[in-house]
């Protein structure tokens, strides 16, 4: 997983999110739930990525484990984006 990935991932979750707390602050593997996000705001946030990173999320992984973390998101971006 790319540092640039998580770091363009983390920019996208700050504007779109609305979590409680600073994106800055986010480990990789924080549960962005427990800080805030709730499903309404994952889908707005799933918007804002497909928009701001260029990529399309399939189906099958519109789930909220795809949205859990920076990682997990990192993680579907990558393998999107082959």
């Amino acid at each position: 997983m790319s540092t640039d990935t998580i770091e363009a991932v983390r920019t996208v979750v700050a504007a779109h999110a609305g979590l409680e707390r600073d994106a800055s602050e986010l480990a990789p593997d924080d549960d962005l739930f427990d800080a805030g996000m709730t499903s309404h705001r994952s889908v707005n946030l799933m918007m804002a990525l497909e928009d701001d990173l260029d990529v399309e999320f399939p189906d099958d992984l519109l789930t909220r484990e795809t949205f859990t973390s920076l990682r997990s998101i990192s993680d579907v971006v990558e393998r999107i984006r082959g």
